[in-house]
């Protein structure tokens, strides 16, 4: 899908191996360190750079989003954002909307020009699978007209049955 010059996909896949993007999104813990799910995923194929490097940015805040090179990923950058925690951090909703407009601005600000993004919150912190996916396209299609730089957005999904929450969203655009 095309939303004012920027391509829109989802698939299925490994947000460590995205060798053809320019950076990728890692569903972060506070302190920017190795975790489960997409962090340890990403911090176990990047080396231990990466939670170096995190370490002098940390602590962030859900919805907060900072960026950090990829060292041994296929992809030049790491853009870190904190999810919120369902039911717990509030306003949930809007801070998980934060995540995707705040990773769009550093990609902007860092002339980058394709991203991949996981499902922010759906793992441990307990995000429901169909309103996360309702607020990530949404966001990212609103922020569109406003991208100079990001040319590509990729939604890199763990599951098949996320896949198909992804593209019934996108269908709904």
């Amino acid at each position: 899908m095309k939303i004012s010059n920027v391509n829109i996909e989802a698939v299925v896949g490994d947000i460590a191996n995205q060798g053809d993007m320019d950076a990728v999104v890692n569903a972060a813990n506070a302190e920017l360190q190795t975790g489960g799910g997409v962090a340890g995923a990403l911090h176990r194929a990047a080396g231990p750079k990466l939670a170096e490097e995190g370490s002098k940015q940390a602590p962030i805040k859900p919805g907060q989003a900072v960026i950090t090179k990829g060292y041994k990923l296929p992809t030049p950058y790491v853009i870190h954002c904190l999810g919120p925690v369902y039911g717990r951090d509030k306003p949930e909703d809007e801070l998980l909307a934060d995540c995707y407009r705040n990773a769009l601005k550093r990609a902007e600000e860092n002339n980058i020009q394709s991203i991949a993004f996981p499902a922010i919150s759906t793992g441990a912190f307990g995000y429901p699978k169909k309103k996360a996916a309702q607020i990530a396209i949404s966001t990212v299609v609103e922020s569109c007209q406003d991208l100079k730089e990001v040319k590509k957005i990729r939604f890199v999904l763990f599951e098949k049955d996320q896949l198909e929450l992804y593209k019934t969203q996108l269908a709904k655009v």
